[in-house]
């Protein structure tokens, strides 16, 4: 939102999937949508202004430590980096392919799209 973190991307995007588990409705304050990107395909700059914390022992988040714009899903033992839509500045030409944790959504809203939906990540 406010430019102090950006990033490029030098690859095609993935479509990207909804994610309704409750660390990510948490983090963005409903389901979350990202894309994965390899690590190798992305450059940060002013990463000195992403905070990291760990939502759980397997993966951090990353978000803007000046506006709190959240950013960034990193499973550090893998070899992609996850990027909120979001957080894209420009059209990404992707659309959404699926839903993934829909037993943790909240009960506050249906999944109407007919887009495929799924208990835990295929």
């Amino acid at each position: 939102m406010c430019g102090a973190v950006r990033f490029t991307v030098s690859c095609d995007l993935k479509p990207p999937d909804a994610c309704h588990c409750v660390q990510c409705r948490k983090f963005s304050g409903h389901y979350s949508v990202g894309t994965d990107v390899p690590r190798s395909a992305v450059e940060i700059s002013g990463a000195e202004n992403v905070t990291w914390y760990y939502s759980s022992e397997k993966v951090r988040r990353g978000f803007c430590s000046v506006c709190g714009c959240s950013m960034f899903f990193d499973p550090p033992a893998k070899e992609w980096i996850g990027i909120h839509m979001g957080a894209f500045d420009v059209p990404t030409e992707t659309h959404a392919e699926l839903h993934v944790f829909v037993a943790e959504k909240g009960d506050y809203y249906e999944i109407g799209d007919g887009l495929p939906q799924y208990q835990r990540i295929p």
